[in-house]
């Protein structure tokens, strides 16, 4: 099998896969009458928080204070890390089980606790496998979406010593269950992300399909949750808005197997939050971008978009790739990121699905307008725009542009693929035997005549 072939095969996969998560998504969706009404009220209710703030995070840690939780704030990623670590190093934690967070891995917090010499056990079964590969989680719902079973069943293999070639998922997934139970008996301390923070309560929501997080809870004696400052809710009776946004919306389940609402430390044990901004100040001030905090984690942007479902997470090098993040990160940094917005088709269905209702494709839109504001165009870039504006204003000028391209690929199919590393591994499409213009012109005649 050649590699362009392998890697077509397994861009297909890809893409299939996460179509099927949307396809769920939509048949969820249309068990809900009131969907677009829910849809709504989240999107008003973020609105209305992300106004006001700095009211319900002082509100939040007074409560959370009150419940006997000690509240941390963090500014950056590093800070983030220090505070974790503090805590750790207070406690005597030498090993500590951390249930899936994308605001951990947006701070580095496993290479910055594992250079101290703590042990970091990622206990959610996806973060886990590709913590044994040594990689970076590709989907923020479903980090080793990537990897095929073979894959997980040659890693296990290699690091759980299980039965070789057996790709079974029940016996792949028991073996993990193994593996991980002595894990969560040993730790320290347990960590885990925030789903939702409420303000009125004080108290955090973790939603998990797979229990791990309130394994770790109940086992540890220290707890620690880590939190973006745009996890705030206003009230408890809000959150039961979300709860049915997010499973439907991120795998088509009514909701996730496990909603744990966690207020206060258990008797004789230690509960801790770190509130972090890491740059969503900064976000919140651009009002035109501001939406992009609304984001609730549910994926449904990365499993609709065509371009992530063939380019797959790890091709956007941010720690939350897709649409979402191609609003998100170039707020982080601008330069390093400069190329997500317009790693986008603009077809508007990550925005359809939201459940929020951010306007990720008028914001990709708005962030190319940005970027290009400061760049100035080469020689090359200008000539090939002026041939591009005539060829689409001028039908001539089209008709002639493709006449000269259809004789060059059927010359040197290879030639346009052969110009970079993405084509090189690719094969073009048939050429139809005629363009559709003179297609449509002939059977239009051919229906009149």
């Amino acid at each position: 099998m050649s590699l362009g072939y392998a890697l077509k095969e397994k861009t297909d996969w890809h893409d299939k896969a996460l179509w099927h998560v949307r396809s769920k998504r939509d048949k969820a969706v249309k068990q809900v009458p009131e969907w677009e009404t829910l849809r709504e009220t989240a999107s008003t209710i973020k609105d209305h928080t992300l106004a006001h703030l700095d009211k319900y995070l002082e509100q939040f840690e007074r409560n959370a204070i009150d419940n006997g939780v000690g509240v941390h704030w963090a500014t950056d990623a590093d800070e983030h890390n220090r505070i974790a670590f503090d805590l750790l190093q207070k406690n005597g934690v030498q090993s500590v089980v951390k249930s899936k967070s994308m605001l951990t891995e947006e701070c580095g917090l496993n290479e910055y606790l594992e250079e101290r010499g703590v042990e970091v056990i990622d206990t959610d079964l996806g973060e886990r496998i590709i913590q044994l590969k040594d990689e970076r989680p590709s989907h923020i719902v479903m980090p080793a979406i990537h990897l095929k079973k073979e894959e997980i069943s040659d890693l296990f293999n290699e690091k759980l010593h299980t039965e070789k070639g057996n790709a079974d998922p029940a016996y792949l997934t028991e073996a993990a269950r193994q593996h991980l139970r002595q894990k969560f008996l040993d730790a320290d301390a347990a960590m885990t992300g925030v789903n939702f923070a409420i303000a009125e309560t004080g108290g955090i929501v973790v939603c998990t399909n797979e229990g791990n997080a309130d394994m770790g809870i109940h086992a540890a004696p220290l707890t620690i949750h880590s939190m973006g400052i745009e996890k705030i809710i206003p009230r408890v009776t809000d959150l039961g808005v979300f709860t049915r946004l997010l499973a439907r919306s991120g795998t088509g389940q009514p909701i996730t197997i496990y909603t744990s609402h966690i207020h206060k430390p258990r008797p004789k044990t230690a509960m801790h939050i770190i509130i972090v901004d890491n740059g969503r100040s900064r976000h919140l001030g651009r009002e035109s971008f501001r939406n992009g905090l609304k984001c609730i984690r549910c994926g449904a942007c990365m499993n609709t978009c065509p371009v992530y479902r063939r380019g797959g997470g790890h091709s956007y090098r941010a720690t939350v790739p897709g649409p979402i993040g191609s609003i998100l990160n170039p707020g982080t940094d601008v330069k390093q990121y400069s190329d997500l917005p317009f790693a986008s088709s603009l077809c508007g269905s990550c925005a359809d699905v939201c459940p929020v209702k951010i306007d990720i494709h008028e914001q990709l839109y708005k962030w190319r307008q940005e970027i290009e504001k400061g760049r100035s165009q080469s020689i090359t870039q200008r000539i090939v725009l002026y041939l591009v504006s005539r060829a689409l204003s001028d039908s001539r000028w089209y008709n002639m542009a493709t006449s000269i391209m259809r004789a060059g690929l059927r010359l040197t199919p290879g030639f346009i693929l052969e110009m970079n590393e993405w084509g090189k591994h690719r094969e073009l499409p048939e050429l139809p035997r005629a363009p559709f213009k003179q297609w449509y012109k002939k059977n239009r005649r051919n229906e009149q005549g």
